[in-house]
């Protein structure tokens, strides 16, 4: 199905005005101005290159185009001690996305969770796209019992590996290549530390309009060699809570996470699918005498439809576009397993099955250390599943899409 927005854009001139390319160099230029007007010490630099490239097979039934896709980033990063102990960190991202055809894929949006539009962008609608933006720029201090954070920064909450239902600001998708980086949001973050293990914290998220904005409370703990961790608060306009806990018995860690919400906007074609849901997840995680390393976890996703026929709305419902669930039905099974073969050489693996209309990704992975700051993974998704009956009907969720592989390179420097 073509979309206008996309059509309408193709129609616009390729253009990168003067006021774009101004912008773009004070973004790249702004950070290494800083030391020179603060008075900064121990100044850390820190970079990073990335390029994925991924060829895409079409899916059954016009469900999504095949093509090729080359997403190559350039990251720059800085953090400075300053007097009275404080700290300051800021971080630009420059992205280059070439697609073929130029509609396979969107150029990725400001996040929902930003209150400031510090991100300039370029051919939209073309196949060739570029993006550049601020992803941190925080200051933050620390005393014996208080610390604080104010600005762009990461916020991840949770223990699961693989999909962890209290990850809720900003989480990655299960099947995500790349977790390396948290994307930065706009916030102010309150931590105080009591007894030995003791935290409680105080996080409000400011984002574009007041349905973006989230006012958040955690507190963690250890008890008897269990990590325990509850949330409460109002997430994007929804009341939420949630508790998890983390420990290990007889060699196999454990993990348990579950997070409740009161729906928002129900009735709108556009909001939750229920008027109250909850997420959660078991995790399993063994190491085996030969050296496998097996994490394992069965998933409740509350926030999916009932029944494959719903999948086309639930892919627009409210916690799909917020991000705060990738995946469209309510049952699943993951598993990770990774196993050394060299120092140098992994492979690895993600399995994730929707055990509601029993289809299943298969992603094998070949992790290669190139160097010391220079890795290469090579993969190739598997997607089976009863095929759509038509481009509005599924009959399975990962039988509508199309298989697809690449590689995926990255350099620290």
């Amino acid at each position: 199905m073509k979309n206008p927005a996309t059509e309408n854009a193709k129609n616009r001139p390729l253009r990168f005005p003067y006021s774009d390319l101004i912008a773009a160099l004070v973004l790249l230029t702004w950070p290494f101005c800083v030391p020179h007007i603060v008075q900064a010490q121990n100044i850390t630099w820190s970079g990073r290159f990335k390029t994925l490239n991924v060829h895409l097979e079409p899916a059954p039934k016009d469900w999504s185009a095949g093509g090729e896709l080359s997403l190559n980033s350039l990251r720059l990063g800085m953090r400075a001690d300053l007097p009275r102990n404080l700290h300051f960190e800021s971080a630009v991202e420059s992205i280059l996305l070439a697609t073929k055809p130029s509609d396979l894929a969107a150029q990725a949006e400001n996040s929902r969770q930003r209150t400031v539009d510090l991100t300039e962008s370029w051919g939209e609608g073309h196949s060739l796209r570029g993006q550049l933006q601020v992803d941190r720029l925080h200051l933050s201090g620390r005393t014996a019992h208080l610390e604080w954070d104010a600005g762009r920064q990461a916020i991840g909450f949770g223990r699961i590996l693989l999909a962890s239902p209290l990850d809720v600001i900003a989480p990655f998708a299960p099947d995500a290549v790349d977790t390396e980086i948290r994307p930065g949001v706009d916030a102010l973050k309150l931590l105080y530390y009591f007894g030995s293990t003791g935290e409680l914290g105080v996080y409000a998220i400011l984002g574009d309009e007041s349905d973006d904005c989230s006012a958040l409370m955690t507190l963690s703990w250890n008890a008897h060699g269990v990590d325990i961790l509850g949330i409460t608060g109002t997430l994007r306009n929804r009341p939420m809570g949630g508790i998890g806990l983390a420990g290990d018995l007889g060699g196999v860690g454990l993990k348990v996470e579950i997070a409740a919400y009161g729906g928002k906007d129900v009735s709108n074609p556009d909001g939750d699918l229920h008027r109250f849901f909850a997420i959660a997840a078991l995790e399993c995680w063994y190491r085996f005498d030969n050296g496998l390393v097996l994490p394992c976890q069965y998933l409740y996703n509350g926030a999916g439809a009932d029944k494959p026929g719903e999948y086309a709305r639930a892919m627009t419902s409210a916690p799909i576009r917020e991000g705060l669930s990738y995946l469209l039905g309510h049952h699943y099974l993951l598993l990770a397993p990774s196993y050394e073969i060299h120092p140098l050489v992994d492979l690895s693996g993600l399995i994730l099955c929707n055990l509601q209309d029993l289809s299943c990704l298969l992603r094998p992975e070949v992790n290669i250390s190139l160097s010391d700051n220079l890795d290469l993974m090579v993969f190739y998704a598997f997607n089976l599943g009863r095929s759509p009956k038509s481009h509005i009907l599924a009959r399975s969720e990962f039988g509508a899409r199309g298989d697809g592989g690449g590689v995926f390179l990255t350099w620290h420097f």
